[in-house]
C-alpha cells in the first residue's frame, strides 16, 4: 500500500501504481482496475474486484470446511495404524513366530517410529510445496495448467478465466475503448486467455469482424465469441459480455463446489479403504490361526 500511495503521489494512475507494487495484487485485480482507470469507471471496476475476491475467499472457506472432516478421520486412521504396528511386534502365531498382520513390513516400536517418520516427511514436503503451488496457480503456471485438465475442476477454472475476460472486456466496451485496448486490458485481467492486441487490430484492418479476429487466435471459448458476435450485430457488446460474465461466474461457482465435494469424497473413500484393509488383514490373520489350529 505504501508503494501504491507513493505512485499516486507521484502522479501515476491507480492501475499503474498497483502494477509497480510487484506481485502484491493478483492479475485479475490489476487488470480490472486498469480497465476502470482507462475508461473512467473506477467505482464499477472496484465493485467487480471486491465481488471476485469475496467469491475466492468464500470458496477457500468452503474447501477447508469440506476437508476438515476427512482430514480428521485420516489422522485418526494413521494413529490407529501406528498403534497396530506397535502391538504387531508382540503378536506371534502358534509356532511362536512373529507375524506381520498389516503386511507393511513394520512391527514393534521401531516399525511404529519408521511409519510416523515417513508420515511426518510427507507432511513436511506438502507444507514446503504448498507456497510453490500457490504461486504457480496465481501466475497461471503449471499448477493451473494441470488443474484445467482435471474433470469437474478444469471446466470451473476455464469458466472463471472466461468470466474475468468478459468482465474486463465489458468494462472497456462501456468506456468506448478501441478494440486493441479492449483486448489488451481483458488479457491483463485474464492472463490465461492472453491475446496479442496487435494481431487482432491487423485482422480488423483487413476487414474481419471482432469475433472473427478473436476466433483466429484460438484462445477464447465459443460462448465468448458468440457473445461478441451478438454484441457487434446489435450494438450491445458491453451488455452481452456482462450477461455472459454473470453466467460464467455461476458455472465456475457450481464447478468449484462440485470439485470440493469430490475432494471430500475421495478423502473419505481413502480412509474407508484404509480401515477396510486393516480389518481384512486382521480377519485373514485370525482365519489363518484357526486353520493352523485345526491342522494341529
Amino acid at each position: 500500500m505504501e508503494a501504491v500511495a507513493s505512485g499516486i503521489a507521484a502522479g501515476d494512475g491507480l492501475a499503474l501504481a498497483m502494477q509497480r507494487a510487484g506481485g502484491a495484487f493478483p492479475p485479475l485485480v490489476r487488470g480490472l482496475v486498469a480497465v476502470g482507470d482507462a475508461g473512467g469507471r473506477d467505482a464499477e471496476a472496484l465493485r467487480d474486484v471486491a465481488a471476485a475476491l469475496e467469491r475466492g475467499i468464500r470458496g477457500r472457506r468452503e474447501l477447508r470446511a469440506a476437508l476438515a472432516g476427512p482430514a480428521l478421520r485420516l489422522v485418526m486412521a494413521l494413529a490407529a495404524i501406528s498403534v497396530l504396528i506397535l502391538v504387531n511386534g508382540a503378536i506371534t502365531d502358534l509356532d511362536g513366530k512373529a507375524v506381520d498382520i498389516l503386511g507393511l513390513g513394520l512391527t514393534g516400536r521401531a516399525g511404529a517410529i519408521r511409519f510416523l517418520t515417513a508420515v511426518a516427511g510427507v507432511v513436511v514436503l506438502a507444507v514446503l510445496a504448498w507456497p510453490l503451488l500457490a504461486r504457480s496457480w496465481a501466475d497461471h503456471g503449471l499448477a493451473r495448467t494441470i488443474a484445467a485438465r482435471i474433470p469437474i475442476l478444469g471446466p470451473a477454472v476455464r469458466s472463471a478465466e472466461a468470466a474475468a475476460w468478459c468482465k474486463a472486456a465489458g468494462l472497456a466496451s462501456h468506456a468506448g475503448l478501441d478494440a486493441g485496448r479492449l483486448v489488451g486490458l481483458a488479457s491483463s485481467a485474464a492472463p490465461g486467455l492472453r491475446i496479442a492486441a496487435g494481431r487482432v487490430e491487423e485482422r480488423l484492418r483487413g476487414g474481419a469482424t471482432l469475433d472473427e479476429a478473436l476466433a483466429a487466435e484460438g484462445r477464447l471459448p465459443r460462448t465468448v465469441l458468440e457473445a461478441v458476435a451478438v454484441g457487434e450485430m446489435t450494438g450491445t457488446t458491453a451488455e452481452s459480455l456482462d450477461r455472459l460474465a454473470g453466467r460464467l461466474d455461476e458455472e465456475a461457482r457450481a464447478g468449484f463446489t462440485a470439485a470440493v465435494g469430490a475432494v471430500g469424497f475421495i478423502a473419505w473413500a481413502a480412509v474407508a479403504g484404509l480401515v477396510a484393509l486393516v480389518v481384512f488383514r486382521f480377519g485373514s490373520f485370525y482365519a489363518g490361526i484357526l486353520n493352523q489350529a485345526r491342522t494341529l
